[in-house]
């Protein structure tokens, strides 16, 4: 009876062998002495294993991090830093097949096809980090913007990811770099800042213009 694992075991082996997806189900099947309808209990397509193999390794790396001891002591911030070191070092015990699976006629970053089932799941992460750092403080809560904090996270995701593929720096650290430089940014721009003071003091002083015209008088 084939798994689940054997059949994605074979298919990042004939992928990385070939350097091509295979002809058809049956000749792939064939090779891996199954059935076809084996391989239609798990998946409806090839490129439903690629983006199984992605959301797998996305959902195991949130689990793994969030099992730290250190996790309840970090920040919002911290704990997106955390997800992406994993995350990379993840990724690099799969590289080959990462950098195929990207390199891949369609599957860039606008149209990510092979992300598409990673997109939600990192989304509803980034989503819980936010709403726990605004919730403490860490974090500004802008009307209207707050819920886009996700959409630059998004961003963040696939520019490490792209940055990473193309990195050829020594154990990869300028990746690590970018993702450093990439998250404090994106936080600091999250955080209270000198307009937002701007903003709320104007909004004073729109709510208490009566006073500011006696003033005048």
């Amino acid at each position: 009876m084939a798994t689940a694992q054997q059949i994605k075991t074979g298919y990042i082996d004939y992928v990385l062998t070939h350097d091509e997806q295979p002809k058809s189900v049956y000749s792939f099947v064939k090779k891996l002495k199954i059935t076809e309808s084996e391989f239609y209990q798990f998946y409806a397509s090839f490129e439903g294993i690629e983006k199984m193999i992605w959301a797998d390794l996305t959902i195991d790396t949130i689990d793994t991090i969030r099992q730290q001891e250190v996790w309840t002591q970090y920040s919002s911030r911290d704990r997106m830093l955390s997800f992406f070191y994993s995350y990379v070092e993840v990724l690099k015990k799969q590289r080959s097949f990462i950098v195929y699976s990207l390199k891949q006629p369609g599957a860039k970053f606008s149209t990510p096809t092979v992300l598409s089932g990673v997109k939600p799941i990192f989304e509803n992460f980034a989503e819980e980090l936010i709403s726990e750092g605004v919730e403490s403080g860490e974090l500004a809560d802008r009307k209207f913007l707050t819920k886009r904090y996700k959409d630059a996270l998004w961003i963040q995701f696939a520019f490490i990811i792209n940055f990473w593929v193309n990195d050829d720096s020594t154990g990869f650290e300028k990746t690590d770099e970018a993702i450093e430089k990439g998250i404090n940014v994106t936080f600091d721009l999250f955080q209270r800042s000198a307009l937002d003071n701007l903003f709320d003091y104007g909004k004073f002083l729109s709510r208490n213009s009566r006073f500011t015209e006696k003033m005048r008088k």
